[in-house]
């Protein structure tokens, strides 16, 4: 009998888990949607549309990494954008003249949609893990599968959001395809770290993005 109550009581916890992250998982998409919709750019309403037929709000930030888990992405997203306005403000009571070469809307398209690429290239699979006692079992988690669209990173985000017919300004796609390059840097020719460098010094947007990205990703995602 308490056995029967036991396995009850764990099953009932566990539909009231599932219940609260499926909410979560609901609430945090309606507000990256609403962010992206008070905009009022042209093209968001099909950008949105191509992110959900793609996956990316069930999505994970990473295979094992930070936020790895369904809806880690829109997740990370949201937390981009709220650190990007906040270094937004911050920097604009340092100087004033940033607040005409760092519009909200910029920093809403390209903090939210900076990791668009992401959003097809991760598969659930089951991988063996050793629990507490050293014991292998099966734990759901995530491969990842380039196959699809295999075109990089930032610039696939930025030829993504384009194709969906989303009208971005120059500072928003370079801000956009260069929010990685921190980490790229050592790998990448020549050519490509000129362009980088002359994106940061074009326009205020890359670095920002850049700064958010890595301030989410390492301070507010830590497990």
């Amino acid at each position: 009998m308490r056995t029967s109550r036991s396995c009850h009581k764990n099953t009932f916890v566990a539909v009231i888990k599932i219940e609260i992250v499926m909410k979560n998982l609901k609430l945090m998409k309606e507000e990256f949607i609403a962010l992206l919709k008070e905009t009022g750019r042209e093209g968001v309403d099909y950008v949105i549309e191509d992110l959900e037929d793609l996956g990316f709000y069930e999505a994970p930030a990473s295979s094992a990494f930070h936020l790895n888990r369904d809806g880690g992405l829109v997740e990370h997203s949201l937390n981009v954008c709220k650190v990007a306005l906040k270094l937004r403000e911050s920097m604009v009571d340092m100087d004033g003249s940033l607040a005409m070469e760092l519009p909200k809307d910029s920093i809403i398209i390209a903090s939210l949609l900076h990791d668009a690429c992401k959003a097809d290239i991760y598969k659930p699979v089951i991988k063996k893990h050793k629990n507490q006692y050293g014991v292998w079992e099966d734990k759901p988690g995530y491969d990842v599968d380039y196959s699809n669209f295999p075109l990089g990173h930032g610039e696939k985000s930025v030829i993504m959001l384009l194709r969906s017919g989303l009208d971005m300004t120059d500072e928003e796609i370079m801000a956009i395809r260069w929010h990685m390059n921190a980490w790229e840097i050592p790998f990448q020719s020549f050519d490509s770290k000129s362009n980088y460098n002359a994106a940061k010094c074009k326009s205020p947007l890359v670095s920002l993005i850049q700064a958010a990205d890595n301030l989410a990703a390492t301070l507010l995602e830590r497990e």
